[in-house]
């Protein structure tokens, strides 16, 4: 067994991916700010969870001690955030990101594996998205993730460090955060509707969206860290393959809709192409999204 640093180990993602590495037995620290809040029911026994930031030398070394890889998904996250906050978004996201890697240099850490995100690509013209296509973002938080994927290839190619960055398409499932303008849409929905509010869609719904189980995710993660034919900065979608729109979601979770301004920044769909993952991680999704949304809808007590 091994030990790994998981940054923004407090989080949605960040959360499930703990809770599998400590399934299978491994030593597991997490470094999170909490800037998100803190969500007592998201810290596992046996974890141990140092408060501190990334942009922090000091606190990513002591987080670093004895690591053989690390998990790093600390950001500040949502496009509209991004475009309302540049500069701060920036400063976390991308800053934050190369002081990982240099800790990771420092410390002698094998492996880091980045939590990047499908919005890189862009608006693109053909569906589905594939790793070869020129990416053209169109927020900062997307040009954010596009540059830090660039800085993984660049440490691994300059510096030694074993890097993979895997391209998140809309994750949900346990552990989801509900609060807060900046929600998932399928966590957001499924808090309306137990609340008996409107479902809230941004435009006209037709935003289309790939919708992977935050399970599933996890497991990606395992294996981008484990598999040996990876770690020379290579970009891999993480993705369930198929589209639905922002409508049908609603009509999946049910009760009435309201319709609110679009929000800069959306792409209008996402769709991803998996194969990569097939060959490079041996992975696939093993929950199809109607059974992960029934099953967000039971543990909410929605009929």
């Amino acid at each position: 067994m091994s030990k790994y640093l998981v940054t923004g180990g407090a989080g949605f993602i960040g959360t499930n991916i703990v809770k599998l590495l400590m399934a299978e037995g491994h030593e597991v620290v997490v470094l999170d700010n909490y800037a998100g809040g803190k969500h007592e029911e998201r810290f596992h026994s046996g974890a141990e969870y140092i408060d501190g930031d990334i942009r922090n030398d000091e606190d990513l070394d002591k987080a670093c001690q004895g690591v053989f890889g690390i998990f790093h998904l600390a950001a500040l996250p949502r496009i509209t955030f991004s475009v309302d906050n540049p500069w701060l978004s920036h400063d976390v996201n991308v800053n934050g990101t190369v002081k990982v890697l240099l800790a990771a240099m420092r410390n002698k850490v094998k492996r880091v594996v980045f939590s990047s995100s499908s919005s890189t690509y862009g608006d693109q013209p053909v569906m589905p998205l594939k790793e070869d296509m020129v990416k053209l973002p169109i927020s900062p938080y997307a040009m954010h993730k596009f540059a830090c994927e660039h800085y993984c290839r660049i440490f691994s190619s300059i510096y030694g460090i074993e890097t993979v960055s895997l391209n998140y398409v809309n994750v949900y499932g346990p552990y989801f955060d509900p609060e807060g303008p900046y929600a998932l849409v399928v966590g957001k929905f499924i808090k309306q509707r137990k609340e008996g509010t409107p479902l809230t869609i941004c435009g006209d719904g037709e935003f289309f969206r790939d919708f992977v189980h935050v399970l599933d995710v996890a497991k990606a993660n395992l294996q981008a860290m484990q598999s040996p034919k990876v770690g020379k900065g290579e970009v891999i979608n993480v993705g369930n393959g198929r589209s639905f729109s922002v409508n049908q979601l609603a009509g999946i979770i049910g009760g009435p809709t309201q319709f609110v301004p679009e929000r800069p920044g959306d792409v209008r769909r996402t769709e991803a192409d998996i194969s990569l993952a097939k060959e490079l991680l041996d992975w696939e999704p093993t929950i199809k999204f109607e059974d992960g949304v029934a099953e967000l809808k039971r543990e909410w007590g929605i009929e």
